[in-house]
This record gives structure tokens, C-alpha cells and sequence, in this order.
């Protein structure tokens, strides 16, 4: 069986940036990621990176939360802070809560060490094929609540204002709006949202709580993005006072 990255011709030529001060680390990412057909380029701490990111503007951001000086969770606030390049954080940590606190930064994805370098470029796919995805046949949902989904121009609008929203919130939200008053588990949401068959649960949890914080008036009493309790979660739009919801 062969060893050899996958290449994906639709990602090819896609940049990412590499950021870890652990130059073994480095240069075997950057090795698999450019026999994936990447264009990579290396960053050795977080205040070069962002420096970098004007320059580079690259499709994805891999970032070790371990870095010296502004560590990775500082750096991936203020990646998010100036637009919405996609990250993949690196760490070292094994806690459910680290891995819940680089999420909340605003991170797409995790990768603990030590990885496989093919999960890596896996990962990477993964990522670069949810945050690019270009105008999908589907049109805008148009829903109660004065929401708006326009998903060609990836912009979600609540009484014609625009909301801040990360690629993956975005999806998230539109996934729901389509299929207003049903409920889906977090499993479920994980696949379709997502595109993984297994993974940590609670990057939903992570990602509905960012959710709300941005759509919902007050987000310790929802009424939009709902928890159903022992199910998962539903989308209302016209925001009724659920029954049985929650925060969680």
C-alpha cells in the first residue's frame, strides 16, 4: 500500500502556512503538504505568522498552540480578528478542555501530537474543502426571524445586517435554516457539517455556543438555535420560546 499524500486536484496550488517553532515538526509538514500539492511556506512563531499572512494570504493557517512568546491561541484570536483564514491547530495537549479552548479561539479544526503527517494532509483537505467551497447550486434560504442565507456569497444577514460569522458557523447555520424545526444530534451534525464519520462531539457543542453568542439576543436563554434535551439541536427562526431547550 502506498505511504504517498493524496493528492486532490480541486486543492492543488492552495497555500498554507505553517507555523511551529519545532523545525522537525515543520519541515516534515511542509514536506507532506507539498507532496499533496500545497504551496507551503514555514513560519517559526505566532507574531511571524500574522506578519506573514498579510503577505502570503494563504487558504489555511496550521498552527501549534505550543509557541513561544504570543503562543497559538493569541495567535488564532488575531487571525480571526482580521478575517476569516481557516485553522488547523496543533497540539501537544491531550485535555478535552485545551482542545475546547483552541476551538473557541476560532480554530476549524484539531490535530493532537504526535500526528500522523498523512491524518495532517487529511485534515488539511478537509478543512480547505469546507472554508473554499465556492456557490453551491442550492439558492438563498430565506427564512423567519429577518434571517437571509445567501450561500454564493457565504454572507448570513439577520434584518439586513450582516453577521460575522466563520466559515464553519456559516455552514453550520445554513445546514440548520434548511431544515428549519428538526432536530439533529450532534453525530449527525458532525457528518454533514463537517464531512467527518468520527471525531471529538463536542466541536459542536464548541461551535453551536459560538453560534449563538452572534445570532441569538440573549444567549443564555436561546430561541433560535435550540437544544432539544438527550436529541441535539433545531433551528427556529422565528424564535418562539422552545419548550424544551436549553443552553448546553
Amino acid at each position: 500500500m502506498s505511504t504517498s499524500p493524496h493528492r486532490s486536484g480541486d486543492l492543488e496550488g492552495r497555500r498554507i502556512l505553517v507555523v511551529d517553532d519545532d523545525p522537525t515538526v515543520a519541515e516534515v509538514a511542509a514536506a507532506y503538504l507539498s507532496a499533496a500539492g500545497f504551496v507551503v511556506d514555514v513560519a517559526a512563531d505566532g507574531v511571524e505568522a500574522l506578519g506573514r499572512l498579510e503577505t502570503l494570504a494563504p487558504d489555511l493557517v496550521v498552527l501549534d498552540v505550543m509557541l513561544p512568546g504570543m503562543d497559538g491561541i493569541e495567535t488564532c484570536r488575531r487571525i480571526r480578528a482580521g478575517g476569516d483564514t481557516a485553522v488547523l491547530m496543533l497540539t501537544a495537549r491531550t485535555a478535552a478542555d485545551d482542545r475546547i479552548v483552541g476551538l473557541e479561539a476560532g480554530a476549524d479544526d484539531y490535530l493532537t501530537k504526535p500526528f500522523s503527517p498523512r491524518e495532517l494532509v487529511l485534515r488539511a483537505q478537509s478543512v480547505l474543502r469546507r472554508t473554499l467551497a465556492e456557490a453551491r447550486p442550492e439558492g438563498p434560504v430565506v427564512c423567519g426571524g429577518g434571517y437571509r442565507i445567501d450561500p454564493a456569497a457565504r454572507i448570513a444577514t439577520r434584518d439586513g445586517e450582516e453577521l460575522a460569522l466563520t466559515a464553519r458557523e456559516f455552514d453550520l447555520l445554513e445546514y440548520l435554516a434548511r431544515r428549519p424545526g428538526q432536530v439533529f444530534d450532534r453525530r449527525r451534525l458532525l457528518q454533514a457539517v463537517w464531512g467527518w464519520s468520527f471525531g471529538d462531539l463536542s466541536t459542536v457543542t464548541v461551535h453551536v455556543r459560538r453560534l449563538r453568542e452572534k445570532i441569538e439576543p440573549d444567549r443564555s436563554r436561546p430561541r433560535h438555535l435550540v437544544t432539544v434535551w438527550g436529541v441535539g439541536y433545531r433551528f427556529d427562526p422565528t424564535g418562539e420560546p422552545p419548550g424544551e431547550g436549553g443552553a448546553s
